[in-house]
């Protein structure tokens, strides 16, 4: 089984660029968006029951800045809905496109039809490690600094989004947004981007995923532009997965941060329908679901290791 990924990265790719091995956890000059990558990638093997996320064979269709005229046409006239997908930390970039593939292939094998999409990720720079000695914090503040320093880039590919994501929903498709982990702590700095840059209210996502969110828990309290609290005039819907045993945001990102996390009980004030009205914001408490694997990594990776989590998600999506 091959998967296609379309991608965008500012990771910088030295050459040749149709590697995977030459494109760095180094982050791209923040003022020169003609930098990002955009290419497609082709990923083998991925295979639900083993959980192995499969390898890429290759990356083609390279441009700069945007993606290609042939990207543009197929994402735009394709007849399957589009899942946009930000990786969490940890992920080199090969773990965050063959991911995207995984989680593709995951979500589609619910049998639900809206759930089996077209696939879109980007990849910021993180390290792809955990641990980095001699210093047991210094791979995750690596990564929460180029995850927080990737709001520009991510702010447009958004942008370079919005008109395939508009030439798709005249077509009856929808969109979907899935960030996981610390992807979350990026996107908060892109759609901080988005409103500080000028741009208005779009209509990117039908929905927005934030699965196991490595983000303050009081990020909608920051309006009307902080954080994302402006998340809603983006997607239409967001859904917030949050897990009481989530070990990696108990022991890792909690002590390290000093504060609660959005991924761990949900937003400050989640039952207050005033600030999150259920039309609009959807509280998944995934703590009590049993069946995958809640060891340490695995607490934090329910999202595509849990088939009842994965139940609630598709359930979302075909609504």
């Amino acid at each position: 089984m091959t998967t296609t990924v379309y991608f965008a990265t500012n990771r910088i790719v030295n050459h040749p660029q149709d590697r995977p091995s030459s494109y760095t956890f180094n982050i791209v000059s923040p003022v020169k968006p003609q930098e990002v990558t955009y290419a497609t990638a082709f990923v083998d093997s991925a295979n639900l029951t083993a959980d192995t996320v499969g390898a890429i064979r290759s990356i083609q269709d390279i441009a700069k800045g945007g993606f290609s005229p042939t990207a543009i046409d197929d994402l735009s006239a394709g007849g399957r809905n589009i899942l946009v997908f930000i990786h969490g930390f940890a992920n080199s970039f090969e773990n965050a496109i063959t991911r995207a593939a995984f989680n593709r292939e995951w979500l589609a094998e619910s049998g639900v039809a809206d759930a089996d999409t077209t696939v879109v990720a980007f990849s910021w720079p993180s390290r792809g490690r955990v641990l980095v000695p001699p210093f047991p914090s210094f791979a995750y503040r690596w990564d929460q600094t180029t995850a927080g320093q990737s709001g520009f880039h991510i702010m447009g590919f958004f942008a370079n989004l919005l008109p395939i994501l508009e030439a798709a929903r005249a077509q009856g498709r929808r969109t979907f947004l899935l960030a996981h982990s610390m992807g979350n702590w990026a996107l908060q700095a892109a759609v901080e981007a988005w409103f500080a840059h000028g741009n208005g209210d779009a209509h990117l996502f039908d929905e927005a995923f934030l699965a196991a969110p490595d983000e303050i828990h009081t990020t909608f309290d920051f309006g009307p532009f902080g954080r994302l609290s402006a998340l809603g005039r983006l997607a239409r819907r967001i859904s917030i997965l949050h897990n009481k045993g989530d070990k990696v945001l108990d022991i890792l990102s909690e002590t390290l941060n000093g504060s609660r996390r959005l991924g761990q009980d949900g937003p400050r004030g989640l039952s207050d329908a005033g600030q999150f009205p259920p039309a609009t914001y959807h509280m998944v408490d995934c703590s009590g679901f049993a069946d995958y694997v809640a060891d340490f990594q695995g607490s934090h990776q329910y999202y595509r290791r849990s088939a009842g989590v994965r139940a609630a998600m598709t359930t979302v999506m075909a609504s």
